[in-house]
């Protein structure tokens, strides 16, 4: 019964992770409202086909960096400088992006490859899934295994597919307030990864 716990660890991790607005739920919102639900279930299952592996290579990076503790201080230098850049770079992005470009339709044959191709370009979920794993770990709720990893890999497909259908669903009552934030996304990503790396780079400096 052990792997339901990893099923369910992997579900809720998910969860916390596809529930903000992001591109990828914005595009399943619009899919669904150009296209069908029908066409956007093929996109989601473009998504939750590539999170599979990325959950599992964050799962594997998360155990290496566990075993080998020496290295956090230098990961943690490394992440901080990341995060400054990745700060500057959003609201870079936000200050100079005020006019978006309008996305051309895709058919629903394409849907499917279409969203494993936005999927691979969700540069955030290795490092998300690498870091909640971590955290797990450090509080002994997880012990990686190449078995466990796949059962976490699974409860994470199932959670993600299970959220995005969800916002496929209810496209229609959403469509404005998640356009609205995703507006904003950039200044709350810039706020977000700022306060991180200034969070870190003062446990750093009286570490």
């Amino acid at each position: 019964m052990n792997f339901l716990i990893f099923i369910f660890l992997g579900f809720g991790v998910a969860v916390l992770g596809s529930i903000t607005p992001s591109f990828l739920n914005l595009t399943v919102v619009k899919f669904s409202l150009r296209n069908g639900k029908k066409a956007a279930f093929y996109l989601i299952g473009g998504y939750a086909t590539v999170l599979f592996f990325q959950a599992n290579i964050g799962a594997y990076l998360s155990s290496i960096l566990m075993e080998n503790s020496e290295y956090i201080t230098l990961l943690q230098k490394i992440g901080t400088g990341i995060l400054l850049l990745l700060s500057i770079n959003f609201f870079r992005l936000y200050f100079t992006s005020k006019e978006k470009r309008i996305k051309e339709e895709i058919p629903k044959s394409k849907a499917y490859l279409h969203g494993i191709g936005m999927s691979l370009l969700n540069t955030i979920a290795i490092p998300f899934y690498f870091t909640t794993i971590s955290v797990l770990i450090g509080l002994e709720y997880f012990e990686y295994s190449y078995l466990n990893g796949f059962y976490f890999s699974i409860g994470s497909t199932i959670g993600s597919f299970t959220l995005y259908s969800l916002y496929a669903i209810i496209a229609k009552k959403i469509e404005h307030k998640l356009t609205f934030i995703a507006s904003k996304m950039d200044f709350i990503l810039g706020c977000l990864t700022g306060v991180v790396a200034v969070g870190n780079f003062v446990f750093l400096l009286y570490k």
